[in-house]
């Protein structure tokens, strides 16, 4: 298993890969949060080793305050940095959804 450092800014598709998004724009989510980030890790049976919510990306300095996410974690796991984030994206995408649909459950009762 390999370990790695992932920052929200990685998986965000308002972030151009010039400023660190790893993932393609159609696969990349909107503003994630490291909250996020950790229900989908769990999600996905990776091991969580350290987070630390107060950092800032280095490489986010000359964005605007808006596009800049806090927050930073230390995964591990059996896949490589690149389709980590991948799967992370996309189960944050379902879990999303998921979330949406029970909302809009609860507006119709």
């Amino acid at each position: 298993m390999s370990k790695f450092v992932l920052w929200p800014n990685e998986i965000d598709a308002r972030i151009p890969r010039k400023y660190g998004r790893l993932v393609p724009e159609n696969v990349a989510v909107r503003a994630p949060s490291l909250n996020e980030i950790e229900d989908a890790a769990l999600a996905l049976g990776l091991n969580i080793i350290k987070k630390d919510p107060t950092k800032l990306n280095p490489r986010l300095a000359g964005l605007e305050e808006e596009y800049r996410s806090r927050g930073v974690m230390v995964i591990e796991s059996p896949h490589g940095k690149g389709k980590t984030a991948r799967l992370l994206s996309e189960k944050i995408r379902e879990l999303r959804k998921r979330s949406e649909g029970r909302k809009s459950k609860r507006k119709k009762r």
